[in-house]
């Protein structure tokens, strides 16, 4: 099984509108409501790409209600716990420039916490858990490095993708998969990347600590995988982006969906980056068939 947790789950609040005018009166022409948080995503796309998983997190209230609602009715599993706090509305302003306005996280009591770590010790070998979005820093980083070990012990595949002062802590233990962007593999060693060659030197470097496959994901300019045994560039589908949301959370959904399959991984990055691109290029996530329109023009070449 393959089960994803997003800690600070919300429900995106998108409003389209020609222009935005700060302090005035402001008449959206769109609006969508979607479940947020870069676990949930991961679910969203690995059921759209034929593939279960189980949502795992922390969600309360309406919003919460309404998050859980509409992920069955896409087909995707949930085990959510409940807290007494309203899950959190981000709004996303689309106009000529964007603005974003995120609502604060959930405080998880210790309790909250045991059951989860309960979920974790109750997977088996071979399952995946996939560690996605911000972690709140009322959390001790020794938390989740209590999961991880526990994943390792237990031979769980442990995937990360977070940022900030959490990936850095978590990259010392052995995963499975981690998917920094550029800035994030920078911040790791306090430096600034700006070649693929730089790219390449430090995400080798993170293998020294016992991770499997780190992809580095590069927006527009495609991707890097680097494993022991393996050193590839991907080339992006070119196209129209209209909304580059999701994206990174596709890729991994992709790289899992197949690897998970056929245990190859440059197969497997190359669905990945496919994913990633075809969620780019639509309003929403991506589906299967716009998956596999673009396998083909995805470009790999070794380093």
């Amino acid at each position: 099984m393959i089960y994803t947790c997003t800690i600070t789950p919300s429900i995106d609040y998108t409003v389209y509108l020609a222009a935005f005018e700060n302090g005035k009166l402001n008449r959206s022409e769109e609006v969508y409501y979607y479940p947020g948080g870069k676990g949930i995503n991961v679910s969203r796309v690995l059921n759209r790409l034929g593939v279960k998983s189980k949502a795992l997190g922390f969600t309360g209230g309406f919003t919460g209600s309404y998050i859980e609602e509409f992920l069955q009715k896409e087909g995707v599993d949930t085990d959510f716990i409940e807290t007494s706090e309203i899950t959190r509305i981000n709004i996303k302003i689309k106009a000529d420039k964007e603005t974003e306005l995120n609502g604060p996280g959930p405080k998880l009591t210790e309790q909250q916490l045991l059951v989860l770590t309960n979920k974790v010790k109750g997977m088996k070998t071979g399952d995946w858990f996939i560690l996605a979005g911000s972690l709140p820093i009322s959390i001790s980083d020794s938390y989740f490095l209590d999961l991880a070990e526990i994943c390792r012990e237990n031979g769980v595949h442990f995937v990360l993708d977070t940022s900030g002062q959490a990936l850095k802590k978590l990259t010392k233990v052995p995963c499975f998969l981690i998917k920094p962007n550029l800035e994030e593999l920078g911040e790791l060693f306090d430096t600034e990347i700006t070649t693929i060659k730089d790219a390449h030197h430090y995400a080798r470097r993170i293998l020294e600590n016992g991770i499997k496959h780190v992809i580095v994901s590069m927006g527009g300019d495609g991707a890097l995988l680097v494993t022991k045994d393996l050193s590839l560039r991907a080339k992006a589908p070119t196209g129209l982006v209209i909304n580059t949301v999701g994206s990174g959370d596709s890729l991994v959904s992709g790289f899992i969906a197949s690897y998970s399959k056929d245990e190859n991984p440059e197969k497997a990055f190359r669905y990945g980056v496919a994913s990633g691109s075809a969620t780019a290029f639509r309003s929403d996530l991506c589906d299967q068939q716009g998956v596999e329109v673009l396998l083909e023009q995805v470009e790999i070449t070794p380093i």
